[in-house]
Order: C-alpha cells, then sequence, then structure tokens
C-alpha cells in the first residue's frame, strides 16, 4: 500500500504543473502586444520633483512623476497653499500644468501673486464632480502636461466618496511612465492604495498682526489686520518612492501670508484652505 501512494502522488504533479505552465503561456501570449514580461518584477525608478515647499521636499523628496498624489486635509488646512506652491514651481520650470476646478474657487490673481505663471496654466472650471472627474479623464489621456491638479476640496465628501475606485485606477494607469504628475486635493481620503503618495495636513496656530485682546472694544466695527502666516504640519501616509507606509514623525512649516481679514475669522477667508 506504501508502494502504491507513492505511485498515484507522483503522477499528479505533472498535470497541475503542465496546466501552469500553459495558463501562463496563455496570459503571455494574450498580453504580448500591451504588456513586455507580465510576469517579471521591474523595479521603477521614479522621479520626483520639488512641492515648492523646501521642508517638505526634505521630508517627502517631492512629487513623483507618472504616479497619482492624493493631499487630503480639512477646511484650512493649506491644501490650496500647497497647490499653489507646486504649480509655481511648475510653470517655473516651463511646463504647463493643469487644474480641473471641480468648483470654480480657484483665485488666479492669488496664484499669479504666489509666483505661478498664469500663461503656462490651463485652468478648468466645472460645476460639480462628475464633470471634474470627465475632464481629468480627457487630460489624462491626452498628456502633454507636467502637473495636472484635481481640486475636489471643497465637493461634499460623500460625493467623492461615491466616486467607484475603478475610477482612479483608470487615472493611475494613464499616467504612468509618462512625466505627468497627477495631484488630486480633498477633504478625507478616498484613493488610498491608488495613490503612489499620501499626504495629510493639519493647520497650526495662526499669526496676526494684531490678536482679539488688544483690539479696542469701543470700535464700533470689527477692524482688518494682517495674516502672516500659519503653522502646516504635514504627515506622510503613504509612500511607495520611500517604501514607508504611515510616518507618524511629521513636521511643520511656515508658510507667509498677507491677508486682510479680521481676527474674529480664523479661517483667513474663503479661498484660503
Amino acid at each position: 500500500m506504501a508502494n502504491k501512494k507513492r505511485r498515484y502522488a507522483f503522477p499528479f504533479v505533472l498535470p497541475m504543473g503542465s496546466k501552469t505552465s500553459l495558463l501562463r503561456l496563455q496570459v503571455e501570449s494574450s498580453l504580448a502586444t500591451r504588456v513586455a514580461s507580465p510576469f517579471q518584477f521591474r523595479d521603477r525608478i521614479v522621479e520626483t520633483v520639488p512641492t515648492g515647499a523646501p521642508l517638505i521636499d526634505r521630508r517627502v523628496g517631492g512629487f513623483p512623476r507618472g504616479s497619482l498624489t492624493e493631499i487630503y486635509g480639512p477646511t484650512c488646512s493649506g491644501r490650496t497653499t500647497l497647490l499653489v506652491s507646486a504649480l509655481a514651481s511648475r510653470t517655473a520650470a516651463s511646463e504647463v500644468c493643469a487644474l480641473v476646478d471641480a468648483n470654480d474657487v480657484f483665485d488666479p490673481h492669488s496664484a499669479k501673486a504666489a509666483g505661478v505663471k498664469l500663461e503656462q496654466l490651463l485652468w478648468v472650471r466645472c460645476r460639480n464632480v462628475d464633470q471634474a472627474l470627465r475632464v481629468t479623464d480627457l487630460l489624462v489621456q491626452g498628456g502633454g502636461f507636467g502637473l495636472i491638479a484635481l481640486d475636489l476640496g471643497d465637493a461634499l465628501p460623500h460625493m467623492v466618496r461615491s466616486v467607484p475606485m475603478q475610477v482612479w485606477f483608470r487615472f493611475r494607469r494613464a499616467v504612468e511612465h509618462t512625466p505627468t504628475i497627477l495631484l488630486v486635493l480633498e477633504q478625507e481620503t478616498t484613493i488610498q492604495t491608488c495613490a503612489s503618495l499620501i499626504l495629510k495636513l493639519h493647520a497650526q496656530k495662526m499669526r496676526w498682526s494684531e490678536t482679539a485682546e488688544s483690539i479696542e472694544i469701543s470700535r464700533p466695527h470689527s477692524p482688518g489686520c494682517l495674516l502672516h502666516g500659519w503653522k502646516i504640519r504635514v504627515e506622510m501616509i503613504r509612500s511607495q518612492a520611500k517604501r514607508e507606509e504611515r510616518s507618524d514623525a511629521g513636521f511643520e512649516t511656515e508658510i507667509p501670508r498677507n491677508i486682510r481679514c479680521s481676527p474674529t475669522e480664523p479661517r483667513g477667508g474663503r479661498r484660503q484652505r
């Protein structure tokens, strides 16, 4: 009986190996015109470019080309500040950029004052999330942009969460092996594993030229004062380039501002996010 078990155990291995080899050959033949060596691991060297904020570049390494980067945080956490810094950096390098503005909140005058070359920027003003996704799909499929930013920061979070995951996979696949940087800005993280780099922003204490305690109560109206800046904490949640998952080290950076508004409105206005 022991000999019989050894006799019948070995023949069953060969058919399984043959089926596996045949299946692998069929897959390679089917993908021959689209994917070269689909079963061979390739460690791709990712090129990164400056974000426009030196302290962020030291920690993160910059935005990766040919990849999808997710930037999220609550209102007034610094999303727009980081976006404008990236646009200024890329347009200064003579690259053509595109901004898909889902809720038409972009301020070109502030962007120009921050160093963005508007003649190098395609600004697409949309009415809703669905229209913004359609426009982004056309841009990533067309190519030719150094940076494409999809700003969903002012869209309702539940509308962004309803976007199917295959949409983000499609975007990621479209920019792979291209020099395009795809940025997606949101209030909450939804892309997750589709993104090569995920950054979470937190707003810290703001600095005003006057404080609410130093203002005379006898004044008939709320006086204006200068917002000198605020500290932003950036947390790297995920980075494929650094082979790191969540990083709790974090760091702080201070971004100066010259915005005249009231100290009773700590958010610094509607467009400062």
